[in-house]
């Protein structure tokens, strides 16, 4: 039987907090407790197969903020909030906008017992309807992460599920904005850590001073202002991933550090001598390229070998037009989970101006405007219109902006029919054989069902 917790049960009352967990043990399930939100989120990922429970009233991120962010990783994740007498308003208005149900202090453990019953059968029962869309589909968890039918995006998700399978340390390459963070959230959950942490850490938005507390913790008195002991990054995500973004902003003298707790899988807390053993894949993601810095002196070669074991460059938007139209749709049915709006129509000049486009932002900046139309904020008119020719288009040749053209419509027309072939040829009306002359030419890709 699993021991992955199926219960996630976040109250800061330490009392309330052991008595519902105990409650809930004792009639057979198996429950995680917390008293903050953040690490109770960090156990929940799209196949999740439990329920969220949390108390409205937290420090730091409250409870509605918790079920916000935990609907944002799978919108059906059942979340029963807990609220006092006057907070009845709050935890009506929370239900409007997703969770599951409420349960009103006082009130026995029976009857969250009840709840909770019924919440998980909910999820079970809604987990087994998306694993039989996804095998009629064909569309495995990987293919919902790494989005498109180009060579290009195969072929990475080729090379993640290849590499998740291993428990090697993972160099992650990318311009800005390409997903890189998708890429490495895609090796850990389908990975044999899935059921572990996941810890990511941005080397570039933390001071340099307060990195290394930050990624190996501290004992009380390490250093002015360490009124307590410190769990670091690396010691939280024991037995599972960590993610060491942007680790080219990492300070020279930091990166010797951290090259000694790679090595030795342990760490010493500032401030002790005492050896904490590690057991942690890392990953490491940068835009730069880090054997041109090492070269240069403003990285350490040494680290760079070290967490080069595998690398998995992720392409740019640019490099795989033809997945824009699909990508588009997935980030839009992302922000309807999020806004609870409805995705607007998107007229095919559109996709053909977005497809031609050259996204310096990559999917990011896709991500943007996906949900700036599902907002409402953006209208899909807006994004054809003659001003910004330029901005879709570019300033290339002829043949260059014509290919382009080309290329967004056979993609387009291939992701209105499911990436069939015949009615796509037929809606194009061109033959078989110049539909695939074309296709090679420009790169495109699709799965072939049969003339179906």
């Amino acid at each position: 039987m699993s021991s992955d917790p199926e219960i996630l049960l976040v109250d800061d009352d330490d009392d309330l907090r052991l008595t519902l967990a105990q409650g809930l043990e004792l009639a057979g399930f198996r429950v995680a407790a917390f008293n903050r939100g953040e690490p109770a989120l960090e156990h929940i990922t799209p196949g999740f197969a439990g329920a969220l429970i949390s108390d409205i009233r937290l420090p730091g991120m409250d409870g509605s903020a918790v079920m916000k962010a935990a609907l944002e990783i799978d919108a059906s994740i059942p979340v029963v909030l807990i609220t006092g007498h006057g907070d009845v308003s709050l935890a009506v208005e929370s239900m409007k906008a997703g969770a599951y149900d409420f349960i009103e202090k006082p009130f026995p453990t029976s009857e969250l017992e009840a709840v909770v019953a019924r919440a998980l059968e909910r999820r079970r029962l809604m987990l087994e309807n998306r694993t039989l869309r996804e095998q009629l589909s064909g569309v495995t968890g990987l293919e919902e992460r790494i989005v498109g039918r180009s060579p290009i995006a195969v072929d990475l998700r080729k090379q993640v599920s290849m590499v998740a399978a291993s428990d090697a340390d993972v160099l992650i390459l990318g311009e800005t904005g390409v997903g890189k963070d998708v890429v490495a959230r895609a090796l850990h959950d389908t990975g044999p850590r899935a059921a572990k942490p996941f810890v990511a850490l941005n080397c570039a938005a933390l001071p340099a001073q307060l990195i290394e507390s930050e990624l190996f913790g501290h004992l009380a008195g390490a250093f002015n202002g360490a009124r307590e002991m410190r769990i670091g990054k690396l010691e939280h995500a024991n037995g599972g991933t960590v993610l060491l973004d942007e680790i080219d902003s990492m300070p020279l003298d930091l990166q010797a550090k951290l090259l000694r707790v790679i090595e030795t899988r342990s760490l010493e807390k500032l401030g002790s001598n005492k050896t904490v053993a590690l057991d942690l894949r890392f990953l490491a993601a940068s835009k730069a390229d880090l054997q041109k810095l090492s070269e240069a002196g403003g990285f350490r070669e040494d680290l760079y070998y070290r967490l080069n074991v595998v690398t998995i460059a992720v392409p740019p938007l640019s490099a795989r037009r033809g997945d824009i139209p699909l990508l588009l749709h997935h980030l839009m049915r992302k922000a309807r989970a999020r806004y609870r709006r409805e995705i607007p129509d998107i007229p095919p000049a559109v996709l053909t101006a977005l497809s031609a486009a050259d996204w310096p932002g990559n999917v990011r900046e896709l991500r943007n405007i996906a949900d700036r139309l599902v907002l409402g904020v953006l209208k899909p008119e807006d994004l054809a219109g003659e001003g910004d020719a330029e901005r879709f288009f570019g300033d290339g040749t002829l043949a260059e902006q014509v290919g382009a053209f080309e290329r967004a419509v056979i993609a387009r027309s291939l992701s209105a029919n499911e990436g069939r072939i015949k009615p796509t040829y037929e809606a194009l009306r061109v033959s078989r054989k110049t539909l695939y002359d074309k296709m090679r030419k420009h790169g495109i890709s699709a799965d072939d069902p049969g003339d179906v």
